[in-house]
């Protein structure tokens, strides 16, 4: 078990999950005065019901290294997410504004090291404490109560991981997650690699960590179907940019998948790879990619994009779970949506 520093002293309150300490937080934005970035590309009249027309993309904070893995907090009513370049969790809250909320988030050592270093994918399992994927410390954490990190997941087969990148829990408490060689000093040729290949992994209940697919040269992205049967991975190698849906068997494990969307031809064009990826209620996959956010149907229809003019990491539904949350390189972005996705 790791302790991380704090960059100032903070009381830690038994009756709160999440403890870090919070810098002197930036004035909130008025939603009246906020300012929009990006555009709305529509491809498809289905889009005009998720996304009406005349929305617009808002900004709610940037400055950031690049930003990474939000995750909404319910019972706080905030959001955090990651600034991986800069190791930290950085907290917005619509009246208190921006806040550092931890740090060291993703790399605990004192070795001065290349690569990713803070944490990337982040969720909340179900007693509401964060999970963070460290790509410094190439391991699955969990922040618990006293501030300390508890190391869930850091070997498979006695070997150290690459640097696991995004995770998601099955409702029986099974945690999904990728694992790409990113947090790496020199990536896949770094000599600290000991998995010749980037995996695709369950950690069970139980404990017992499983690889599911090691088929993908850069697995990214993560996120169950809302009936579970299907699980979408995303794969970030510019050679070949995709999409996979992966059958979910009655075990929890993965039957062959087949390619949703194919985007390789669109890589160079626009900023941005497949990443991070959400699905709403109605089983639309909101995926990051090359030009922002596209929204895909189950049958990997591509209906619309929201155009962040930036390379886009990642979303999550945050507030009443109408309202997308999006990290686009240095920007914290938001859109209304009139659908609805699962809180975590």
């Amino acid at each position: 078990m790791n302790r991380f520093l704090r960059p100032c002293p903070a009381a830690l309150s038994a009756a709160l999950i999440f403890t870090g300490c919070h810098t002197t937080p930036m004035p909130a934005t008025d939603p009246a005065t906020m300012r929009t970035e990006g555009t709305v590309e529509r491809l498809d009249p289905r889009f005009d019901a998720l996304i009406p027309p005349g929305t617009e993309l808002e900004v709610v904070a940037d400055g950031f290294g690049f930003s990474e893995g939000p995750v909404w907090v319910r019972k706080e009513g905030h959001l955090l997410f990651s600034d991986i370049p800069n190791n930290r969790v950085m907290r917005w809250h619509e009246q208190e504004g921006l806040s550092e909320f931890l740090k060291p988030s993703g790399y605990t050592g004192t070795d001065e090291r290349r690569g990713g270093l803070g944490s990337n994918g982040l969720t909340l399992d179900s007693r509401g404490q964060l999970i963070l994927c460290q790509h410094g410390d190439r391991r699955i954490a969990r922040l618990d109560k006293d501030g300390s990190f508890e190391t869930i997941a850091d070997r498979f087969m006695g070997r150290r991981l690459n640097s696991p990148n995004d995770a998601v829990f099955k409702s029986n408490g099974d945690l999904y997650f990728t694992d790409p060689p990113y947090g790496l000093p020199r990536g896949d040729q770094d000599p600290s690699k000991e998995i010749p290949f980037q995996g695709v992994y369950r950690l069970g209940t139980d404990g017992q960590l499983t690889l599911l697919t090691s088929d993908l040269s850069r697995p990214n992205g993560i996120a169950f179907s809302p009936d579970e049967k299907t699980l979408y991975v995303a794969n970030s190698d510019p050679e070949r940019a995709l999409w996979m849906a992966y059958p979910v068997k009655e075990d929890g494990t993965l039957a062959p998948g087949r390619v949703l969307r194919d985007v390789t031809l669109l890589v160079g064009k626009r900023k941005g790879l497949p990443d991070g990826l959400k699905v709403d209620a109605r089983g639309h996959i909101w995926a990051t990619g090359p030009g922002g956010v596209l929204v895909l149907t189950p049958e990997g229809d591509h209906l619309g994009t929201l155009r962040t003019g930036e390379a886009t990491g990642n979303c999550a539904w945050g507030n009443d779970g109408s309202v997308l949350y999006i990290t686009a390189s240095m920007y914290l972005m938001r859109v209304r949506t009139t659908t609805q996705g699962k809180l975590p």
